[in-house]
């Protein structure tokens, strides 16, 4: 079981580099330093979910008591709460 949650992590990872190349070559035509701003955080926030999910396949395959990474999951639960929040202020008319 430790080699599927490695395997899987390994694949979120990479998926997590294949998202990294293609936002870093978006650019969004903005109109202040605000919108920039939240355009990376969201970006950010993209890109950091499936470094989140592979680490804790990771930290899954690794740790003797899968119980005590419970509290891991609220990261990915914040990065997908500022992805949420940054791309609905970003949507906004001006």
């Amino acid at each position: 079981m430790r080699v599927v949650a490695l395997v899987v992590a390994a694949l979120l990872a990479a998926m997590g580099v294949r998202s990294a190349v293609k936002w870093f070559r978006v650019d969004l035509p903005v109109r202040s330093h605000w919108e920039r701003v939240l355009f990376v955080a969201n970006v950010t926030a993209r890109i950091g979910l499936w470094f989140a999910f592979a680490g804790f396949f990771v930290g899954w395959a690794l740790v003797d008591d899968p119980d005590a990474i419970g509290a891991y999951l609220l990261i990915p639960i914040v990065l997908a709460g500022l992805q949420l929040v940054t791309g609905v202020l970003l949507s906004r008319e001006p």
